[in-house]
């Protein structure tokens, strides 16, 4: 990757945290990192999409303690198992006719 590249993915990396301060933003995102697709469902696209938006809110400065445990937890648990509970959920709900959505907190 020569330094163009790396400097753009920086800007884009940036611009992404920034976007996803945004309560809306940051469901909309996790939300479509848990729809399955023609290539099925990636444990570490949906890891990356929470880290980044774990970033979010720490730059914020309104992550808890308790959430980054949290967020570690399952953290661990995805790299462990694949997220093959996740997928289930998910496989069988579509097998249902309905998907995941989530929603910020009022």
């Amino acid at each position: 990757m020569n330094e163009v590249e790396i400097q753009r993915s920086r800007r884009y990396q940036e611009y992404l945290i920034e976007s996803l301060k945004n309560p809306e933003r940051a469901a909309g995102y996790i939300a479509v990192m848990l729809e399955l697709d023609e290539e099925g469902y990636d444990s570490d696209i949906l890891r990356s999409a929470l880290a980044e938006v774990v970033e979010a809110r720490k730059q914020l400065g309104d992550f808890s303690e308790v959430g980054q445990q949290c967020f570690q937890k399952l953290d661990n648990m995805l790299a462990e198992t694949g997220g093959k509970e996740i997928l289930a959920l998910i496989e069988f709900l579509d097998a249902l006719g309905y998907r995941i959505g989530i929603v910020g907190k009022e």
